[in-house]
């Protein structure tokens, strides 16, 4: 049995890459990031079955009530396991940092637990205020955590990690989505909030943290691109990867919606714009389906390179890249979401039921995948 606190670091063999290095006991450097993974999974599959989505129906609802209950014991349980295996194991925190793949899906824990405050709000509110301002007090740790994932894991990037501008993959956006992610949570807490202050501190700070997400998402994206441009694809073992700039795109759309509806509503209650206050928070709104309108297009032009790029690569094995694609299509899907009610389209409410439907099953299809390859790594183990 090895001694916990040995300062012997060993390299074992990584489910998505060559090597990854590990702690004392070798083990799948997947498992570092498995809450998050797995949380950001569950976390479309959730959000699809909410009241917002068109041509719903009461069973949909039961559903979406059963996957929260899952989604929250799937959350504790592996936050306990990675929880766990950092304190027994102090020295694979520094190690999975100074991974280049591994440190950036960091950014799906806060993610991962943004959905649960989402779903306190859809599922729990008539259980009383308090559940709404458990709720918020949530939301503030997952916007500090969010903040610190965005940060801190883009100056590892530029500080420890260096890659050349051929190694750059779209993984690089899982530490700045989280930022986009708590600001479109922020907006649905903000609706239910019964102090008008609070609800307008949630959603200025919303709006900041969307500004801070997108702005880093669009510089991130333009060097993508130019890696393309200059390199072409990625190569078949990160194929999949392509997919996520749709990602920042499509819950930039929803965020940029449900915030300006929200503005709508508190700005002319407050002080804020003075005497044309009620234009200011009409013009928010308006800007908001705007912004999302233009986003909701670029995601397709996204999502069109990512499904031809994959159309040409044959054969590609499965890694934990291929979650990325649960998150993109989900966010797409609320993005369409939102702007089927803004706009009242037959149109963009098709599209949500179909983008829905494909997000729910590709999920399921990826969960077998992932439980499959996982197992076959126990039986090599034992093997050995």
């Amino acid at each position: 049995m090895p001694d916990n606190d040995s300062s012997t670091i060993t390299t074992a063999p990584c489910l998505n890459g060559p090597t990854a290095t590990n702690g004392p006991a070798p083990r799948p450097c997947e498992s570092t990031t498995l809450p998050c993974k797995e949380n950001t999974g569950w976390r479309r599959v959730v959000r699809n079955f909410t009241p917002s989505l068109p041509y719903n129906a009461q069973w949909l609802q039961y559903i979406s009530y059963a996957f929260f209950g899952l989604n929250v014991v799937l959350f504790a349980i592996f936050t306990g396991i990675s929880a766990t295996r950092y304190t027994l194991y102090p020295k694979i925190w520094g190690a999975m940092l100074s991974h280049p793949g591994q440190s950036l899906f960091l950014g799906c824990f806060p993610m991962g637990f943004a959905t649960i405050i989402i779903m306190m709000v859809f599922c729990c509110t008539q259980w009383g205020d308090w559940v709404i301002y458990l709720a918020w007090a949530f939301w503030w740790v997952d916007v500090w955590l969010s903040i610190a994932t965005c940060i801190s894991m883009l100056f590892v990037v530029m500080y420890r990690h260096r890659p050349g501008l051929q190694n750059i993959t779209a993984v690089l956006l899982l530490p700045i989505v989280p930022a986009i992610v708590a600001a479109a949570t922020g907006g649905i807490v903000a609706e239910v909030l019964p102090n008008h202050k609070h609800a307008l501190t949630t959603v200025i700070t919303s709006y900041v943290l969307w500004g801070i997400g997108e702005s880093f998402s669009a510089c991130v994206l333009v060097l993508y691109f130019q890696r393309l441009i200059i390199h072409s694809i990625p190569p078949k073992e990160v194929i999949v990867s392509v997919i996520l700039p749709v990602g920042p795109l499509g819950q930039g759309g929803y965020g940029i919606q449900q915030l300006g509806k929200v503005a709508m509503n508190l700005i002319p209650e407050s002080n804020a714009f003075g005497a044309v206050a009620p234009r200011a928070g009409e013009m928010l709104y308006v800007l908001g389906v705007f912004l999302a309108i233009v986003m909701w297009g670029f995601a397709l032009v996204w999502l069109s390179f990512a499904l031809i790029s994959i159309a040409t690569v044959q054969k590609f094995p499965f890694n934990i890249g291929w979650w990325g694609s649960t998150f993109s299509l989900g966010v797409l899907a609320t993005c369409t979401s939102a702007l089927a009610q803004n706009l009242d389209s037959d149109f963009f409410k098709v599209c949500t039921t179909v983008g829905a439907s494909v997000d729910s099953v590709s999920y399921f299809v990826l969960t077998i995948s992932d439980y499959i390859t996982l197992s076959r790594v126990d039986m090599d183990g034992l093997g050995n």
